[in-house]
């Protein structure tokens, strides 16, 4: 990003410095030297805060101003969010809890075990974050939650290739057939 005055410049616009325009290129292939004699200076970008966690707004300059947003009001939100992940995580796997109760046909393993397994997640993503006292501790605690594969999302196991069957070999004929004299 380029500053002219302390206000940034965008690439491939045009501006006017002391009475003078300079066309929408002239950042583009100017040199250092040329930019710095008209005061103009090359500043690097800094990333924008997270918008999920401050209020971020950009100054005249470029640099960002960011203010946390209120950390009870977080709590709550990113609590309700990891209940609808999990709720969204389970929901293709309801049918199978309710055939148990209907006809008595067992859940796999692997489905009961990820079941499980959003349930402690969510849990403890929840348990943790409420532990956050400081908005870095709860950014890299709700950020950090690794949530568990659905069965049908599991990578295939590589598997030894099955080998071809043996093409079948021409059976000899036991008995001679004369076609001249049947």
């Amino acid at each position: 990003m380029f500053l002219l005055d302390g206000y940034p410049l965008q690439i491939d616009t045009p501006f006017e410095h002391a009475g003078v325009a300079y066309p929408s290129n002239w950042l583009r292939f100017a040199t250092p030297e040329e930019r710095a004699a008209i005061g103009i200076t090359e500043v690097v970008e800094q990333p924008r805060p997270d918008d999920r966690f401050y209020w971020v707004s950009q100054n005249p300059n470029g640099s960002w101003t960011s203010i946390p947003k209120d950390f009870p009001s977080l709590k709550t939100t990113w609590s309700a969010q990891f209940k609808q992940i999990a709720y969204s995580m389970l929901l293709p796997s309801d049918w199978m809890v309710v055939r148990k109760q209907e006809v008595g046909t067992e859940i796999p393993a692997d489905w009961t075990s990820y079941r499980e397994a959003v349930r402690t997640t969510t849990a403890l993503a929840i348990s943790d974050m409420e532990a956050t006292t400081d908005i870095e501790a709860f950014i890299a605690s709700v950020t950090s939650v690794q949530w568990p594969v659905s069965p049908d999302n599991q990578p295939i196991a590589a598997q030894e290739p099955t080998p071809a069957p043996e093409p079948e070999q021409p059976v000899a004929p036991t008995e001679e057939i004369n076609v001249a004299n049947p």
